[in-house]
């Protein structure tokens, strides 16, 4: 009976790896694009190497572009990238795509790097946005609910310069937060009622973006 026990276990441990023990496992992005596991929707998704730091970029084109990792599934854990956005007015949204069920049904934690900094009170609490589509994207979510599901950073990043994001999801909470804070920059309710599903690299409209050393780790 000990050496059935064992065997199961083993069989387990090939199966799951190490996201049974929720222990971070980092996801190769550059290796994922390179060998055509990781394609983008709506965008041309490429590699780059930048010092010690490869990664992935995409192109720039009207709508949301994804890019999904093939045969993975997030539930709750903690999801973090280095990201790298543009200082343009409505040109830089970047951010994670989670809980996707296709590629229009999905939430997004994503961020504006050109409200970063900006002097405008207003622009600088629209600096990172929680959003769930199709039924609750930006638009609406800053009219029915104000202040709620977007806000500012303290202590906030250069736009065109490199950023630590870490998304922590335990459903139905969402806390995310910017580089070494130990104080989240958002915290909200999460109003998907899906609790799993794909997960991916996510830019919104005209943008473009850079990301790198993918950490995923599992509750």
């Amino acid at each position: 009976m000990r050496n059935i026990i064992k065997f199961a276990f083993s069989v387990t441990i090939l199966i799951f790896g190490n996201n049974i023990f929720g222990q971070s496992r980092s996801i190769d992005i550059f290796s994922l694009v390179q060998s055509g596991k990781m394609k983008g929707f709506n965008r041309t998704v490429t590699t780059f190497t930048e010092g010690n730091r490869k990664g992935i970029s995409f192109d720039a084109k009207e709508g949301d572009g994804i890019a999904w990792i093939e045969g993975m599934d997030f539930t709750n854990g903690t999801i973090e990238l280095d990201i790298k956005g543009r200082d343009i007015l409505q040109q830089s949204f970047v951010g994670i795509a989670f809980h996707g069920q296709n590629n229009l049904t999905f939430e997004s934690v994503y961020f504006r790097p050109f409200n970063f900094r900006s002097t405008d009170p207003l622009r600088k609490i629209h600096a990172v946005q929680y959003t769930f589509n199709p039924d609750f994207g930006w638009e609406k979510l800053r009219t029915d609910h104000p202040g709620v599901y977007e806000k500012g950073i303290d202590d906030p990043p250069l736009a065109t310069e490199w950023f630590h994001a870490k998304i922590v999801v335990n459903y139905p909470e969402i806390k995310v937060y910017v580089n070494d804070s130990q104080t989240p920059s958002l915290e909200i309710q999460e109003l998907n009622s899906n609790k799993s599903g794909k997960i991916g690299i996510w830019v919104g409209n005209n943008s473009d973006g850079q990301f790198a050393n993918l950490v995923i780790t599992p509750k």
